[in-house]
């Protein structure tokens, strides 16, 4: 599987990443790189309590996260 890690900055400077395609997966951290970590971790949750549960994921053979956070270019 293959999921997309979407990056937002809250206005007190904190970062949310978030993975759309598992419904809950949202994590908030000082960085973007902190965020996508937990979030990442939640994810891996979310899957393996799928999983011990039966419940079914299709497509489930390997799983990567892709991420589309680019740091600024600071000048």
């Amino acid at each position: 599987m293959h999921f997309e890690i979407d990056f937002e900055q809250e206005t007190d400077g904190r970062w949310i990443a978030e993975i759309p395609e598992i419904p809950g997966v949202l994590a908030y951290g000082v960085t973007p790189q902190q965020a996508g970590a937990k979030a990442k971790a939640l994810a891996l949750r979310v899957l393996a309590e799928r999983m011990e549960n039966e419940v079914s994921i299709p497509g489930i053979n390997s799983i990567v996260f892709a991420s589309n956070y680019e740091p600024l270019a600071v000048n």
